[in-house]
């Protein structure tokens, strides 16, 4: 799902699955604009070696209706090796829209 598209995603699961997508699709661009403002990078330089081979949400927990803490494992090919990723995320809904904030590993 392009979070560019007029509908935005419906939660913070659905957008940390379309910024999976977009990252294993190498389109920087749609990164960018579900990350928050105030952590947001300028650009966005993308490994396009890396081939996508999987993604699990660990954990999905609503704090509130404009807050949500998500875990996931994102599991990544590079040439012979399979990177896994593991990351607790902070999103936020500002203005209808579920933007990325940060997150920690685990």
């Amino acid at each position: 799902m392009n979070e560019n598209a007029a509908t935005p995603a419906p939660d913070a699961e659905s957008l940390m699955r379309s910024r999976y997508s977009a990252f294993v699709l190498g389109r920087p661009d749609d990164l960018l604009a579900n990350w928050h403002a105030s952590i947001r990078p300028t650009d966005l330089t993308l490994n396009l070696a890396a081939k996508g081979s999987g993604l699990d949400v660990c954990s999905h927990r609503v704090i509130d209706a404009d807050r949500a803490e998500l875990a996931f494992v994102a599991r990544l090919r590079e040439s012979v090796r399979v990177v896994r990723m593991h990351e607790r995320s902070r999103l936020v809904r500002e203005s209808g829209r579920w933007c990325y904030v940060d997150g920690d590993p685990f």
